[in-house]
């Protein structure tokens, strides 16, 4: 990675690196390891779903009330790696993190699959100890039979016939900082760190290479 090559912008080469990751034929290129911290410090971390970014941010959604959830509540600021390994090349990201808007969760609900939208009804109590998997199971079919499949000549359901939970959303990570790792030979990988020289969405971005 020459500096000289490398755009001003951590978006613009994320973006070409995201595009050179779904040709190389990856399996989940969206994969990326969110970790996050309890307000008295508690780490957690697990692999979650890109669903979008730009320059406001990378949005991910999930169960609010679940571990990362009540992490995001208590101190609303995460970490995120991508780890395509086959392509030996890792981005970090880290900053900030703020809920979206009902209307945002809701829009991006809409486009799930239909057995994606009923899961995310059934795993209410996500991060919660249950007694097998058989409650799972039931809820499934519970809510299948309140909100059954339409086949495929019936008319289009509405938009909202299944309804976003009310403990299910999205959120944002606005990015304060992010690295592109390039592995090369003999450990001499490429390191090269982009962060705001303020904090906040508005900040300029400074590039520096990092020692392996």
């Amino acid at each position: 990675m020459s500096e000289s090559a490398l755009p001003a912008d951590p978006l613009a080469l994320f973006a070409g690196w995201f595009a050179d990751v779904h040709a190389f034929g990856l399996p989940e290129p969206n994969a990326m390891v969110l970790a996050t911290a309890s307000g008295d410090g508690v780490p957690s971390a697990r692999t979650v779903l890109l669903k979008g970014y730009g320059p406001q941010g990378f949005r991910f959604f999930t169960n609010l009330t679940s571990q990362k959830g009540r992490d995001l509540t208590e101190n609303p600021r995460a970490a995120l790696v991508f780890p395509w390994h086959a392509m030996h090349r890792q981005v970090r990201v880290a900053g900030p993190v703020e809920q979206l808007s009902r209307d945002e969760s809701a829009a991006y609900f809409r486009t799930r699959p239909y057995g994606s939208q009923l899961g995310a009804w059934a795993s209410e109590r996500q991060s919660g100890v249950i007694s097998g998997r058989d409650v799972l199971e039931r809820r499934f079919a519970e809510l299948a039979e309140r909100w059954p499949e339409e086949p495929p000549d019936a008319p289009a359901r509405p938009a909202d016939a299944i309804p976003l939970p009310d403990f299910w959303g999205g959120y944002r990570l606005v990015p304060e900082s992010i690295e592109f790792w390039q592995g090369r030979r003999d450990r001499l990988h490429d390191r090269v760190r982009y962060r705001r020289a303020t904090r906040g969405e508005q900040g300029e971005w400074v590039r520096e290479r990092l020692s392996p």
